[in-house]
């Protein structure tokens, strides 16, 4: 037998091919952010952010700041059904799909915290592909669950072959070892088999059989009920789940149940006050608990102003509510980067946890903010406002991504977009170089910082020798400054031992690609494959084993 490690690898035309994301920074609107008029509760949130742009920049400009920061990453991507849909593009070519969808697992891998975990929304058509990728980045052995959501509750009567009821809800953590899942919350539904027959102090109670197949030497013995009446022994085949000593024991504590007469088949009770806070979560979730298709429509149109389109596939909030239940608690970070209709924002909102939401398309203008402010304003009465109590209150901030750093001039050199200003300038160039972006009020040349005494100095200007020199003396022998300007002129950097200095653009240049602003799953912005033999050929993914 051969003893080596196995690994199950899916491979794809372009697989190789990966792009070089540019880290843009992110620029508010504050015309468009929007918060509440005053404090509701004093939990209230308001460093919420919704981010308009290419999703795949977008995790690339949180990376910095978020990475290892987010509890709960949510996805409802594009199926890749072929079907048009009115707000994306849903049919993209099987293999560029699998390659848009690895660029942004990995990097939300690297934005989840080591207890977060990924919730992914998907269908049948590219269900099971998703999870030999997603083993394939969070590794197999931080898989969790398939969880199987009943969207429609009523047959397709157009379906040509059988009509789909559900979709997958494929979950990851990102370490499993330390990801730790709540427990479902207990509703009246689940305490109805709670009564107090015997008005036991304890409170409400229900029973179990005391019987059962595990073969239990000292589980079979005769019992004498309180009127009096001889039980032989357990049913045939079965044995006591305790001893006869137990048994006694428990009887004693008021703990097995005779029923009302004293003449039954003894059973233990179990109070109410004393099982679990809350309930296992199972892998089938039903429409009558956490909501279909249908009934996510009717959120969205009530929410959103009358002229808006009809959100053709957003979540039911009930669904959202689930698995923040089960994956966050108040404050963590939740994360949507294809925000759809925004439902995800809505429902952490309400939940009292953080969220950044990503949309590219117009409809997070016309969608996502008026859903928005009317969560914020205490004017939305569906979903789960009423189950949690929702008040109003809070408020986000609205970003667009920035343009790229860099433009070709008019003879096709690279140079420095005239969309930046200083400030800007220092805060990109900050994300290129790997620094925190810092301003300092006490000096000029402190934009950034890498340690306690390693920071960055941005400028256009041509500095010369006698301007770096005042520079190294006022840094001084126990700090270290890289210097990004357009120009320097020295005879001898070497007399600066404390100074790093590196030109704009030519130190960034070979760091990504530029001016690209679009890596949407949009067919319209996919280039044509090319139409060899080999490509012909490879059309069909396949599973290697590769042996490590």
């Amino acid at each position: 037998m051969n003893n080596r490690k196995q690994r199950l690898e899916l491979t794809w035309i372009g697989k190789e091919e990966r792009p070089r994301l540019e880290p843009r920074i992110l620029l508010e609107d504050p015309a468009l952010s929007y918060h509440a008029p005053h404090r509701v509760t004093e939990n209230d949130i308001f460093d919420n952010r919704l981010i308009f742009g290419d999703n795949l920049l977008a995790l690339k400009a949180l990376e910095q700041e978020f990475a290892g920061k987010i509890k709960c990453v949510f996805i409802d991507p594009p199926y890749n059904t072929g079907s048009a849909f009115t707000h994306y593009d849903d049919g993209l070519e099987h293999s560029i799909w699998l390659s848009l969808m690895r660029d942004r697992l990995e990097l939300i891998r690297r934005l989840l915290s080591p207890d977060g975990s990924l919730w992914i929304t998907i269908d049948d058509n590219e269900a099971h592909y998703l999870k030999v990728l997603c083993d394939e980045i969070f590794g197999r052995f931080n898989f969790v669950a398939n969880v199987i959501w009943q969207k429609r509750f009523s047959p397709n009567s157009t379906a040509q072959f059988i009509s789909d009821s559900h979709d997958h809800v494929l979950v990851y953590a990102r370490e499993k070892s330390s990801w730790k899942r709540n427990l479902l919350p207990r509703d009246d539904k689940q305490n109805l088999s709670y009564k107090n027959l015997d008005n036991d102090p304890r409170g409400p109670w229900t029973s179990g059989d005391l019987s059962a197949r595990n073969p239990y030497s000292l589980g079979i013995y005769p019992i004498t009920t309180p009127s009096g009446r001889v039980i032989p022994g357990p049913p045939k085949g079965m044995y006591w789940r305790v001893s006869k000593e137990k048994l006694l024991e428990l009887d004693r504590d008021r703990r097995i149940w005779w029923g009302k007469s004293g003449d039954n088949v003894p059973r233990l009770k179990r109070f109410l006050s004393e099982v679990m806070e809350g309930i296992v979560p199972q892998t089938v979730w039903l429409h009558d608990e956490v909501g279909n298709t249908q009934e996510a429509k009717k959120e969205v149109m009530a929410v959103v102003p009358a002229d808006a389109e009809v959100f053709q596939t957003p979540k039911p909030e009930r669904l959202l509510r689930r698995v923040l239940e089960l994956a966050t608690n108040r404050g963590d970070w939740v994360l949507d980067s294809f925000a759809g209709s925004g439902t995800t924002g809505a429902v952490a909102h309400k939940m009292g946890r953080r969220w950044i939401m990503v949309e590219l398309g117009e409809h997070c203008h016309t969608h996502i903010i008026p859903r928005l402010k009317k969560v914020i304003n205490g004017e939305d009465p569906g979903g789960i406002t009423k189950a949690v109590g929702w008040k109003g209150g809070g408020g986000f901030r609205y970003y667009r991504l920035a343009a790229s750093l860099l433009e070709k001039d008019r003879w096709g050199n690279w140079v420095i977009s005239k969309d930046y200003n200083a400030a800007m300038l220092a805060e990109a160039m900050c994300k290129l170089m790997g620094f925190q972006y810092a301003p300092s009020e006490q000096h000029y040349w402190m934009h950034g910082r890498s340690s306690e005494t390693d920071f960055l100095y941005v400028t256009t200007q041509s500095l010369t020798h006698e301007q770096l020199r005042a520079i190294s003396q006022d840094v001084g022998e126990k700090r270290s400054l890289l210097i990004c300007c357009k120009a320097f002129r020295s005879s001898n950097l070497d007399a600066f031992p404390n100074l790093t200095v590196k030109k704009i653009p030519q130190a960034v240049l070979r760091k990504c690609e530029w001016g690209k602003d679009d890596y949407s799953l949009k067919v319209a912005n996919l280039p044509m494959a090319p139409k060899t033999k080999e490509a012909m050929a490879g059309q069909q993914d396949l599973f290697a084993a590769v042996a490590e």
